[in-house]
């Protein structure tokens, strides 16, 4: 059974820090990309950072390059995306999915990812 588990989420500060965690089961990591999205309140979902396994290939949206980082670690099966400089438009419900990496073609585009976390909230307040 596939899993992906986010954790790490919660309330920070404007300008603080926050390190959310992708745990993952039932499929061959080196083999996938992991992206988190976030949607916040009324918004579509958006990819923000993604990683690809093996190929130590990483990509952001604009809006987060600078402040947050994403990395992996092969032998616990897991994504970190490090948060810093967190603004309150950063406020949102932060997910985690998965694809072959031989299948991905837009890193951010959700339609491409069949694997699903039940997301972690990240709450900025000013």
């Amino acid at each position: 059974e596939v899993q992906l588990v986010e954790s790490g989420g919660g309330l920070v500060q404007a300008g603080g820090s926050l390190r959310l965690s992708c745990a993952t089961s039932g499929f061959s990591f080196n083999d996938y990309a992991i992206t988190w999205f976030r949607q916040a309140p009324g918004k579509e979902r958006e990819g923000i950072a993604c990683i690809k396994n093996s190929e130590d290939r990483t990509y952001y949206a604009d809006s987060v390059k600078g402040r947050f980082t994403i990395s992996s670690d092969g032998a616990k099966n897991t994504v970190w995306l490090q948060m810093n400089s967190l603004k309150p438009e950063d406020t949102a419900v932060y997910y985690c999915a998965a694809v072959s990496r031989a299948f991905l073609i837009w890193p951010f585009s959700r339609d491409e990812y069949i694997y699903w976390g039940q997301g972690t909230q990240v709450t900025v307040s000013s």
